[in-house]
């Protein structure tokens, strides 16, 4: 019986499921470890194996191939990763390395390419748009990151990583000139103004208080605080104008919005009304702005079904 593997390679939690179709009600099995990522490279890699053993041990099943949704990216052209919150695996020839540790072939992307997968073949999309042909998945929680999934010829889905590995990657576009400092060295970058973070910070700043974003949200709901208004107002206006930016580039049937962020219901309202000034189709914007479907699941999930 053929066999999809996949490994949610996390900072905290390797993940990893079988399943026996490419359905989310088709899991064998699905099974969790501590990564213990501050032992070192060597280690997590590992504890991938450890876990691969354990999966076949319980199952009795062995892969043909595997894949893995890891916290950053792989860059093809140098054959390492980059970009890892997981610093041990920058500059490392992982997918090479898992391969030879594993005996079999292995496909990387990166987790936000894999919620995008996972929501674009099993999740929400077909659902709702099952004849789509691109679908831009939109992480927006503690960072801020895409992915982007094709339909090709033979009507098989796939992720679009690039020529350097950085397809989707909108968090790192400049949406604010002169804003807050990035990691990746510019200012003013996308995950600086819509992120969770982001956000908190900004109340912070102009309210002199700290508070949660959910808390934030409802205050604004309430009509009881103009400064949680004003934070509201803000991460409306610049996700407007940061997902026009995908909109005019890429025109997808369908944008996934995952993430903390993610869940406020007004993004998908007046966000997407805000969206509207910026698209350059004369105010109408047809994309369809959906929920994800898989919760955690769309990691683990999407590594399979690369």
């Amino acid at each position: 019986m053929q066999t999809y593997w996949g490994i949610d390679l996390g900072g905290t939690k390797i993940e990893g499921a079988i399943l026996s179709a490419p359905s989310p009600d088709a899991v064998i099995i699905r099974k969790r470890i501590d990564t213990e990522a501050h032992l070192g490279y060597d280690h997590i890699l590992s504890r991938v194996g450890i876990l691969i053993d354990q999966l076949k041990a319980e199952t009795g099943y062995q892969p043909d191939r595997i894949g893995f949704g890891t916290p950053g990216t792989f860059d093809p052209s140098l054959q390492v990763m980059k970009g890892c919150n997981t610093t041990s695996l920058n500059g490392k020839p992982m997918k090479q390395d898992l391969a030879r540790l594993l005996g079999v072939p292995v496909e990387v992307a990166n987790d936000a390419n894999c919620f995008a997968l996972a929501e674009a073949t099993l999740g929400i999309v077909p659902d709702v748009v099952p004849d789509y042909r691109t679908v831009f998945g939109v992480i927006m929680g503690t960072g801020v990151g895409g992915g982007i999934v094709l339909r090709g010829k033979d009507n098989q889905p796939f992720v679009v990583n690039g020529l350097h590995g950085i397809g989707g990657e909108w968090g790192h576009n400049i949406l604010e000139e002169n804003g807050y400092p990035c990691f990746c060295g510019k200012q003013g970058c996308v995950e600086q103004v819509l992120s969770g973070p982001a956000l908190q910070r900004y109340y912070k700043e102009i309210s002199g208080e700290e508070r949660k974003l959910p808390d934030i949200v409802a205050r604004h709901k309430a009509g009881v605080d103009p400064f949680a208004s004003q934070t509201v107002d803000r991460l409306l206006e610049y996700f407007g104008r940061g997902i026009s930016v995908i909109i005019n580039i890429l025109d997808p049937d369908a944008i996934v919005l995952g993430g903390g962020v993610g869940n406020i219901e007004l993004l998908y309202t007046e966000g997407v009304e805000r969206a509207k000034k910026y698209v350059f189709n004369n105010g109408v914007v047809n994309t369809r702005f959906l929920k994800p479907k898989l919760g955690d699941s769309a990691g683990v999930f999407g590594a399979a079904m690369l």
